[in-house]
């Protein structure tokens, strides 16, 4: 009962401070369930991250992933209630009050000091993930040259994942 409890508790602080969606607390969840907990390898949650975004659904739904392996299909129910209840009910009676206060001089303050946290936090989530990942030159050159291609033109990622893993491949990596 313990793992559940474990599995609550950190889903449900996370849940509180994942401003403009889950990727900001990657890290979070990354230290919690790798190193914390020691539910899983680095490797493995790097892979369950990668079934997370490829899967349709919010990209927190990673915490179901981490859930189940922790403590199977009910550490992915309690991850998943924890993850997203408290979020929602804070923004449930937030958002009556954030509605009132459309013209109030506040709001936009507030509004403007949230957004460099959430990308701050999705950045911080980013070197998380790089630093879980093998550490090959080939790797980081097709990263660099996937994020330069993508940024710059408007391929399909489809296509530009297809070629990153072909590259991977041809490279025996």
């Amino acid at each position: 009962m313990t793992t559940l409890w474990q599995i609550f508790w950190l889903f449900a602080l996370l849940s509180m401070v994942a401003f403009g969606g889950g990727a900001g607390v990657i890290p979070d969840m990354q230290r919690g369930a790798v190193e914390t907990y020691r539910w899983m390898t680095a490797k493995e949650f790097l892979d369950l991250f990668a079934i997370s975004r490829s899967a349709p659904g919010p990209g927190s739904m990673i915490a179901v992933l981490i859930g189940q392996k922790a403590a199977g299909l009910a550490g992915a129910a309690v991850a998943f209630v924890a993850m997203f209840m408290p979020s929602c009910l804070v923004v449930h009676f937030v958002a009556k009050g954030w509605d009132r206060a459309a013209r109030k001089p506040w709001r936009a303050v507030v509004e403007q000091a949230l957004a460099p946290i959430g990308i701050g936090m999705t950045f911080a989530s980013g070197l998380a993930l790089a630093q879980g990942t093998e550490h090959e030159y080939v790797s980081y050159a097709v990263t660099a040259t996937a994020t330069l291609v993508f940024a710059f033109t408007s391929i399909n990622p489809i296509l530009l994942l297809a070629a990153g893993g072909a590259v991977m491949l041809l490279a025996g990596v």
